[in-house]
């Protein structure tokens, strides 16, 4: 793989190990794992796990925490200098698997729209734990040849290792610690303010959209833009031809043909990735390996034993407590060794892991073998939606895990339970959620204008009832509908592949201001990437608008600063891992406080009700 993906060398920072550390476990030691553990369980985890399960049920996607967890994780380990690095890396993988498992909330949601009976809490949680114990060992699967033989990206993997490197000075960790709890303060007092004030919540405002548009930058945000004015514009042609009913919004049709967008993209890049594979094992052939460093060992068996009986304890649960047919759940158990190494693939080059694309696709291959039945669909494709997320989880730890050498058992077991508490917690959460907030339990696909959906997206949900609604009755411009995402993705990948490998069109994009204006136009207006266009058939236009503002500010922001000078001998904010720059932090941060303003409210709303 190219030099640039190697790992940077660790910053110069010396922590002041004296005083704290003489308190705390040698690191290694049963109770320095037990530390770890409960900060990641108590704290860390709840804490995304709550965030993850709001942004899926407010927005349709999630940010899994790595870095807030990571940021909040190294307090706890920097009084063991640069070697804390591997107990924070612990943590965020236990938090972001907590996360991970909170953001399948809206496959609870998706059977209430769709009416179905709910089976008991503890059936639910069961089965979610072995899918996503399923889903972790299939991605420990691919690891060898995803992270350690392809060495691919995985932007967010790579960030959080420069940070966790980064933040072993405690001057640098505590600016962050400011910038997040400042910016979780301001998340939180705008959401209850959006509550109280009429006029503010009549425009969709929403502290976490614009904290996600902050995080993503206008790059991505602006295309969703685009795709939204589009949508709108086409609609009176869309219902003209019969694909969106009079009053229907533009998403009803939209996510499909985004949906395709991503699968086309998908296609692209997993032809790019297996030829390079083919020709660097050509390259290979015959070369010695070299045996794997310690850290780096897992024994195969286990894991292969491991993978087995977490997928017949999926498939015996789904056929014996939840009375699914066997034949289905076998079907979608095997369609998870494609689409955790397809996704795995996406999420590496893309840092996008189109979890709705398996999900979706999964129920198109049920219906072609036979399943007629929404309710049979929704429970045998959520395996595809758990073990891609968990799988793609997996898959960008050890990514991270590779860059700062940690030992990858102990880092798997840290993800288990991570798996076995958000089991529970993403069961619990999305029970209070729907309870707190009556609106997530109203079906939005049949009645797209109900009012009080602003804040509630729900574009997960969405998504996943459209396609289980698809299979009840013939619908052929669904179809064609997803046909013409996938031309539009694959034309649009194939495009932007060559244009990237033009070598003038480089040395123009990259040699001057303006070069570098022009290729900011090309990514974010005349030939976006898929994966960031497809937000806009998503959600709403009101909520792509405030994304594209969290966006568009925070680029703004970046290039000033970028541009002013260092005075103060701290390193300058382009100097810094791109997750820990001041609208990075601070888009996480207002997600956070966000989620937890609606907690607050939910909570209270319960409360009153009971006294």
């Amino acid at each position: 793989m190219p030099d640039q993906l190697q790992a940077p060398p660790a910053p110069k920072y010396h922590a002041n190990t004296s005083g704290l550390r003489r308190f705390l476990p040698r690191i290694g030691s049963p109770a320095y794992h037990v530390l770890l553990s409960c900060v990641a369980i108590l704290i860390l985890g709840p804490l995304g796990g709550i965030s993850a399960a709001f942004m899926n049920f407010s927005i349709g996607f999630f940010v899994a925490g790595q870095v807030l967890a990571g940021i909040l994780g190294s307090v706890v380990t920097l009084p063991y200098g640069p070697e804390g690095k591997h107990g924070a890396n612990y943590m965020q993988t236990m938090a972001a698997s907590v996360a991970g498992m909170c953001a399948m909330g809206p496959l609870v949601q998706a059977m209430v729209w769709l009416g179905l009976p709910q089976p008991p809490v503890w059936q639910l949680i069961l089965y979610f734990l072995c899918i996503g114990m399923f889903g972790v060992g299939v991605g420990m699967l691919y690891t060898p040849i995803l992270v350690d033989r392809l060495r691919l990206t995985y932007p967010s993997g790579l960030a959080v290792a420069n940070i966790l490197r980064a933040l072993t000075d405690p001057s640098l960790l505590k600016r962050s610690i400011a910038k997040l709890g400042g910016s979780m303060l301001s998340g939180f007092i705008g959401a209850l303010v959006s509550v109280k004030i009429t006029a503010l919540a009549a425009t969709g405002f929403s502290a976490s959209t614009l904290g996600g548009g902050m995080i993503v930058g206008a790059r991505i945000a602006i295309p969703a833009l685009l795709v939204a004015i589009i949508g709108r514009l086409a609609t009176p042609h869309l219902v003209a031809i019969g694909w969106l009913g009079q009053n229907d919004p533009y998403r009803k049709i939209g996510f499909i043909i985004s949906l395709g967008a991503i699968m086309g993209a998908a296609m692209v890049d997993l032809t790019v990735i297996l030829f390079q594979t083919f020709r660097r094992l050509r390259v290979d052939k015959g070369k010695p390996s070299e045996p794997a460093p310690d850290w780096k060992r897992v024994n195969l068996l286990r894991l292969v034993l491991w993978v087995v009986f977490w997928a017949a304890g999926t498939v015996w649960v789904g056929s014996s407590v939840l009375h699914q047919p066997l034949f289905f759940l076998s079907v979608a158990v095997a369609l998870c060794f494609l689409f955790v190494l397809v996704n795995g693939i996406a999420l590496g080059v893309s840092d996008f892991n189109p979890i709705s694309s398996a999900f979706v696709v999964s129920v198109f291959i049920l219906a072609a073998v036979g399943l007629r039945d929404p309710g049979v669909g929704m429970l045998c494709a959520a395996v595809l939606a758990i073990a891609t997320s968990e799988g793609g989880d997996m898959q960008q730890d050890r990514s991270t895990g590779w860059r700062l050498g940690t030992n990858r058992v102990v880092q798997f077991r840290y993800q288990v339970i991570g798996i076995a508490a958000g089991a529970v917690l993403s069961v619990v959460l999305a029970k209070f959620f729907m309870s707190a907030y009556p609106i997530l339990t109203q079906d939005q696909f049949a009645n797209p204008h109900l009012a009080g959906a602003q804040k509630w997206q729900s574009a997960f949900t969405f998504k996943m009832v459209g396609a289980l609604r698809g299979i009840t009755h013939s619908q052929p411009h669904v179809m064609k509908a997803l046909q013409l995402g996938i031309a539009i993705g694959l034309a649009i990948e194939i495009a932007r592949k060559l244009l990237n490998q033009f070598g003038p069109y480089n040395d123009f994009a990259n040699g001057s201001r303006h070069g570098r204006a022009a290729n900011f136009l090309v990514d974010a207006l005349f030939l976006p990437s898929p994966y960031a266009f497809a937000f806009g058939g998503f959600v709403e236009f009101i909520t792509v608008a405030w994304w594209a503002a969290g966006g568009v500010t925070a680029s703004l922001f970046d290039t000033a600063t970028a541009r002013a000078p260092s005075r103060s001998g701290k390193p300058a904010e382009n100097e810094l891992p791109e997750d820990m720059s001041t609208m990075s932090l601070v888009g996480g941060g207002l997600i956070a406080g966000d989620a937890l303003a609606a907690l607050a409210v939910g909570i209270l709303g319960l409360l009153k009700t009971m006294l």
